[in-house]
């Protein structure tokens, strides 16, 4: 199992402004728009910024962590269930198109674990 990228979030309560700020001012490109704004860096695609809509996540990871291949998500969730992570976001495939779960670290931070399904 690799990570294959690590995805920041970012708190948007105006997602219009949010793209604006990330585009004009930063030059990262809209790759997404629809559930989530995702932004890319056209010079490295797998440095992202992810704003969702206030409220969407509950509990709300602090960061996500692409593991490239969903069989790499289940081995991620059973290793961190045997040894006792608490899990605060069950494991499941998304209707947009990802497998994923929440984990909290040993520290309290909570991390959202996936890989796109196809």
């Amino acid at each position: 199992m690799s990570v294959t990228r690590i995805v920041a979030y970012a708190r948007g309560t105006d997602l219009p402004a949010s793209q604006a700020f990330y585009t004009e001012v930063l030059g990262l490109e809209v790759a997404m728009s629809d559930h989530v704004l995702g932004l890319v860096s056209p010079a490295n695609p797998s440095a992202q910024v992810i704003i969702p809509p206030p409220g969407t996540e509950d509990p709300e990871p602090s960061f996500g962590l692409d593991l490239g291949d969903p069989a790499a998500v289940d081995a991620a969730h059973t290793a961190a269930l045997e040894r006792g992570l608490r899990v605060v976001y069950p494991i499941r495939d998304e209707p947009w198109g990802v497998r994923r779960f929440f984990v909290e670290d040993p520290g309290g931070t909570i991390i959202n674990v996936l890989a796109h399904l196809s």
